[in-house]
């Protein structure tokens, strides 16, 4: 039998039905260890077993998705000195071991990086490091290009 081609979506929680927001809360739960059993999790987060069984082995969290995974970011930055070096330094204090670096010439007082990191290591979660990222002063724009293995 082939398998079947899956298709993977990257959808911000708000927009999930509530069924698979508890789901995900229901498994957390549990590799966490807070509940002992399915029936415990689910009846905690108030949901049926039937949609847990449902969904569990379709959605997951963003980080569980990236984790011991490559990650490429795109950033759109202010030309001001230390500002890559300052990035850096960012990423490598959330764990993050970079692989490789791209920066085009700035034009009009701004650049562009790409920035290519293994996320193994990782202390924080990648929402937390892009929500890190994004408050630097410097930093107009990041973006997720691309996550693989």
């Amino acid at each position: 039998m082939a398998e079947k081609d899956e298709k993977f979506y990257l959808v911000r929680s708000d927009f999930l039905p509530e069924s698979m927001r508890k789901t995900i809360e229901a498994k957390e739960l549990l590799e966490r260890g807070k509940v002992e059993s399915v029936f415990d999790a689910v009846k905690q987060v108030g949901l049926s077993r039937s949609a847990f069984y449902k969904y569990r082995d379709a959605v997951f969290p963003f980080q569980a998705m990236v984790k011991e995974k490559m990650i490429t970011l795109f950033f759109h930055l202010e030309d001001q000195a230390g500002t890559l070096s300052k990035l850096l330094a960012t990423v490598a204090g959330a764990g993050g071991n970079i692989l490789t670096i791209h920066q085009t010439i700035p034009l009009q007082g701004k650049a562009n990086v790409t920035i290519s990191l293994n996320t193994v290591g990782m202390s924080v979660s990648m929402e937390t490091l892009l929500q890190e990222l994004k408050q630097l002063q410097f930093v107009d724009k990041v973006e997720i290009l691309s996550t693989g293995a």
